[in-house]
């Protein structure tokens, strides 16, 4: 094993963001597992190591829900550590009671500590269980005062190693008569624009042709449509980037999806590709006219 393995261990308190936190470790490259039984750490240890750095970074939650916690998960990261090429580390999230209890009405969940009784006893009780656990954590993030969008950031912040998230954008273009698709964020349609379509020459081209591009691009109306279109996306790219998503739908749609739509398409994705993680697809341009 050549490079150093990474094997880090989320636990703590029930609702203070564990599942954010792993889906934004995943989202940076993290093998993850969800409620591994301690006495199976030192089993995948095994396996990171045999993977010859196919496997570099592991994370894997940990809670009360696994019985025998404390002594067999501090064992189990005592075999971890002894191994040479693999490193641990112990991430630890926590909030306030009144935090806690306001996402557990929002949820309308029992806390696994007190499934009879008040949420209020149920944090007590694994708040206390976990006290030696949080002093042994290398990292303890109290999530109280963060929406998932921040904390999610936050890991990225710690654990992607100056690797940032980029948003992935995604361009379709289409035919209304075809169906919108499903998966769109954006949707605009672009039927008001001059049809290359009552043009003979042009009718057996699509939008990827220079004819048909250069046909639809040169009329002031889509010169100031897609200033405005371009204007929008560059707006809305930052902010959709701060929420926290990962990737965006843009859809364009024209009658068919063969001329106009895809002109538009691929105007966008020029505009975008030397800034921004970014594909483009034309969905039914090559389907019959």
């Amino acid at each position: 094993m050549n490079q150093t393995a990474k094997v880090l261990v989320l636990t703590g308190l029930s609702g203070a963001g564990k599942s954010v936190a792993l889906q934004s470790l995943e989202d940076l490259g993290y093998f993850c597992i969800d409620n591994l039984p301690p006495a199976l750490i030192s089993k995948l240890g095994e396996l990171v190591y045999q993977s010859d750095g196919k496997v570099s970074k592991v994370a894997l939650v940990c809670d009360l829900r696994a019985r025998a916690f404390d002594k067999e998960l501090f064992d189990a990261l005592r075999e971890l550590e002894e191994r040479d090429g693999i490193s641990t580390e112990v991430l630890y999230l926590e909030a306030d009671e009144e935090t806690l209890v306001n996402r557990y009405k929002e949820t309308r969940r029992r806390h696994p500590m007190a499934p009879e009784g008040r949420i209020t006893e149920g944090i007590a009780k694994e708040r206390k269980k976990l006290e030696e656990m949080r002093g042994r954590s290398d990292w303890i993030i109290n999530t109280s005062k963060m929406k998932p969008a921040e904390l999610k950031a936050l890991i990225s912040e710690r654990f992607g190693h100056g690797r940032q998230r980029k948003l992935h954008v995604h361009i379709v273009s289409f035919g209304f008569k075809h169906g919108v698709p499903i998966d769109a964020d954006l949707v605009f349609d672009v039927r008001f624009l001059p049809n290359p379509h009552y043009v003979e020459s042009l009718r057996p081209m699509t939008g990827k042709n220079r004819e048909v591009y250069d046909y639809v691009m040169k009329w002031p109306v889509t010169q100031q449509f897609t200033e405005k279109l371009i204007d929008m996306i560059d707006f809305l790219i930052p902010h959709f980037e701060k929420e926290g998503k990962q990737q965006v739908v843009i859809a364009i749609g024209c009658t068919g999806g063969q001329h106009r739509s895809v002109s538009i398409a691929e105007m966008v994705y020029r505009h975008l590709q030397h800034h921004h993680s970014v594909v483009v697809n034309h969905r039914d341009c090559a389907k019959e006219r």
